[in-house]
């Protein structure tokens, strides 16, 4: 199985990735893993993006869709694959079908709402860096960490006016994806709004 996992910042990609990975034994491959572990490697694509990363910059297409097709063709993708993180636009998409066709596209859908509830509400600890949330994970003592008492404190990307940005981006440059797929006959959408365990149950549907 060849999939693709779309959605907003917040929707719970990660989380369900994990799950499906050990559900169907397919590596699971985000772009930001790629780019960290070509860095550490010092391939000649890891010396390319940490060049155009250390000055700022975005990594452009074709370098993104050369990584992404070189981690493709590793054994343990023969079987299949998750995509979290790209294609991020149409052009990254159209490369794609050249030497990775997909048989499944899984859109989480979120409410704008519940997204800002879930991103506003993540605390991280200043000195261990452990994470916490409001409603979901509370430290025992308000804006104290369990493990080593440092004080916690809210990510500046996970400030308010930041997530309206993050979801504007999203919209934006991702979401053209959405009728991309959805005119292919690929895309199914999944109420990322449920609790965990219910989107993984719609997921399994899917599969």
């Amino acid at each position: 199985m060849r999939m693709i996992l779309l959605g907003p910042p917040g929707a719970g990609k990660g989380t369900m990735a994990v799950k499906i990975k050990e559900e169907l034994k397919i590596p699971h491959i985000s772009t930001g893993d790629l780019f960290r572990a070509a860095i550490k490697n010092e391939t000649t694509l890891g010396k390319k993006v940490k060049g155009i990363l250390d000055q700022g910059d975005l990594v452009p297409d074709e370098l993104t869709v050369a990584l992404v097709k070189e981690r493709l063709g590793s054994s343990d993708c023969s079987d299949g694959f998750i995509l979290d993180g790209f294609p991020r636009t149409i052009g990254q998409a159209n490369s794609l079908t050249e030497f990775a066709p997909v048989d499944l596209v899984i859109n989480f859908t979120i409410s704008e709402k519940e997204v800002v509830r879930r991103l506003s509400g993540r605390r991280t600890c200043k000195n261990c860096g452990a994470g916490y949330h409001v409603l979901f994970i509370p430290p025992a003592k308000e804006n104290v960490c369990d493990k080593c008492g440092g004080e916690l404190y809210t990510r500046e990307d996970d400030k308010e006016s930041s997530i309206h940005n993050r979801l504007a981006v999203y919209e934006k440059s991702t979401e053209p994806l959405i009728s991309y797929y959805g005119d292919k006959g690929l895309l199914k959408d999944v109420d990322a709004g449920q609790s965990p365990a219910e989107v993984l149950s719609s997921v399994k549907e899917l599969l």
